[in-house]
Parts: structure tokens; C-alpha cells; sequence
């Protein structure tokens, strides 16, 4: 605990067998309470490699994409009573060392969340960030903090921290099941008036270490732009999007995981796999 608060660390999983451990291994477990880790039906031993380690582990019956994959594990983290949820990359891109960091930044309740940012020591090219990855993330960086109205150093970290508060109170549920989910998140935020922090992150890109390719990455870039003109036209009263909606049906409480393998659900309506 922090500041007597429960952290939980999630980790979103999808080919991730070569490196949880290495990942899983050096996060603080003197302060973090519960880890836990759902894999979007990936097609390697990350199951046996966090069932050897101890993590409680849900499955996915198909794979439906990383914002599924956070729904699912958002929902699962708040389920263990949780105030402040971490999400850890099993990939090892970014440091676990520094998920503690990430949560006293929330516990303290100086923010409502907080990200850990690659783009604060400038050190992201000599961690091995593609040039053409790193001048879209200054370009959408500054296109989105426009129409936001904010200055953080980047939106597009998956190193990040929430308080129990904003996923009870987000309309998660009305996001995107693919990587755009992250963006919408943070947009989110900015529509609920929550305080976001950050801290710096070096970053590791390798063979094992996950990463959209070209045609995603494009994907993505819209995605972005959308969201940040969506956000601006309906704080002009323009359009009122989904995505900003404050209705109850769209909040993780009123989500139903029907996508879990039904052959392993207990009675607490999801599969584990260990504990």
C-alpha cells in the first residue's frame, strides 16, 4: 500500500511469454498489493510463464484488440477493491521499476492519474524509438495540447496510473478496442477536468518489445487527430460524442464480459487461471 491505499498493477498481455518475467520480477512487491494479467488470447506460453510466477491470469477466448484487453483488466483491478491501478506493459518497453513512482503520484492525491512520459529527457531516439514514431509523437503531442487546452509531453505512453475515481467515472466502455482506447482515455480526462501528472521514462525497443507497425501507426495518427477535434467540438457544444457521454451504461460497472472463456468462469465472472 501507499498512503493507505491498495495498488494494483495490471498487465495487458498478447505475446508476452519472453519477457513477464523479467518484467514481473522487478516491480516493488512491498508496495504494490496485487498483480494481475489478462491475455488477449495470444498464441505463445505467457499463460505458463504467469501461472509459474503466481499472477492470476484471465484469458480472452479470442483476441479482441489492447483496448479490450484494458477494459477487461480495469474492470478485473476495481473487482479487487483497488484505488489505484497501474498498467504495466509485459513487454518490457518501459522500466517496472518505476510503477511505484507512477502510483504515489495518484495515492498522494496530487493527481487523479498520472503517465510516465518518454519524451521529457529527449533520450527516446537512443532508446531505439523509429525517427518516423518519435517526429508523430511531437506532432501529435502539440496538435493535441491545442485543442486540449493542456501541456503534457506526450499522450501516447502505455506507462500510466489511475485512481479508483476516473475508471469508475470514465465512459471507457464507449472507446475504441484498439490502441486509440489510450488516447480517448487521457481526452477523457481533459472532458472530466481530472489532473493528469507525469514523470520521465526511459524507453527499450527490442525484437520481444511489442510495436504497431506503419499502417497501424497511420491508423492510430487519425485516431488521434479525430479524438482531439472531436474533444474540441464538443466543448464548443457542437457535436456530442460517445466518447464524452456521461451516461452510466457506459461505465465499466455495466460492462459484461462475454468474451472471456466461458468454459473457465468461476462465480466471480472471470477466468482465472491462478492465485
Amino acid at each position: 500500500m501507499i498512503n493507505g491505499k491498495k495498488i494494483v498493477v495490471i498487465l495487458p498481455a498478447y505475446r508476452a511469454a519472453k519477457t513477464l518475467q523479467q518484467t514481473y520480477e522487478q516491480l516493488d512487491h512491498t508496495l504494490i498489493d496485487d498483480v494481475l494479467l489478462v491475455d488477449d488470447a495470444g498464441d505463445d506460453e505467457t499463460i505458463e510463464v504467469a501461472q509459474k510466477l503466481g499472477i492470476d491470469t484471465y484469458r480472452h477466448d479470442e483476441n479482441l484488440g489492447y483496448g479490450a484487453n484494458q477494459k477487461t483488466c480495469y474492470r478485473e483491478a476495481l473487482q479487487r477493491d483497488a484505488d489505484v491501478v497501474v498498467m504495466v506493459h509485459p513487454d518490457y518497453q518501459y522500466d517496472p521499476r518505476l510503477a511505484v513512482a507512477l502510483a504515489s503520484l495518484v495515492a498522494s492525491e496530487v493527481y487523479d492519474g498520472a503517465i510516465a512520459s518518454r519524451m521529457v529527457t529527449g533520450t527516446a531516439l537512443k532508446g531505439g524509438m523509429p525517427l518516423y514514431k518519435y517526429m508523430a509523437n511531437k506532432f501529435l503531442t502539440s496538435f493535441q495540447n491545442l485543442m486540449l487546452g493542456k501541456a503534457l509531453t506526450e499522450y501516447h505512453t502505455g506507462y500510466r496510473a489511475f485512481s479508483k475515481e476516473v475508471l469508475h467515472r470514465l465512459p471507457l466502455l464507449a472507446n475504441s478496442d484498439d490502441f486509440v482506447f489510450d488516447n480517448q482515455m487521457l481526452t477523457q480526462m481533459a472532458a472530466c477536468q481530472f489532473h493528469v501528472g507525469e514523470i520521465s521514462c526511459p524507453t527499450k525497443y527490442f525484437p520481444e518489445a511489442s510495436s504497431i507497425n506503419l499502417l497501424r501507426s497511420i491508423r492510430y495518427g487519425f485516431g488521434v487527430l479525430g479524438t482531439s477535434l472531436l474533444y474540441r467540438l464538443w466543448r464548443w457544444k457542437l457535436l456530442s460524442p460517445r466518447i464524452f457521454s456521461d451516461s452510466p451504461t457506459l461505465r465499466l460497472s455495466n460492462y459484461y464480459r462475454n468474451t472471456i472463456d466461458e468454459d473457465q468462469i468461476p462465480p466471480s465472472d472471470a477466468a482465472t487461471y491462478s492465485g
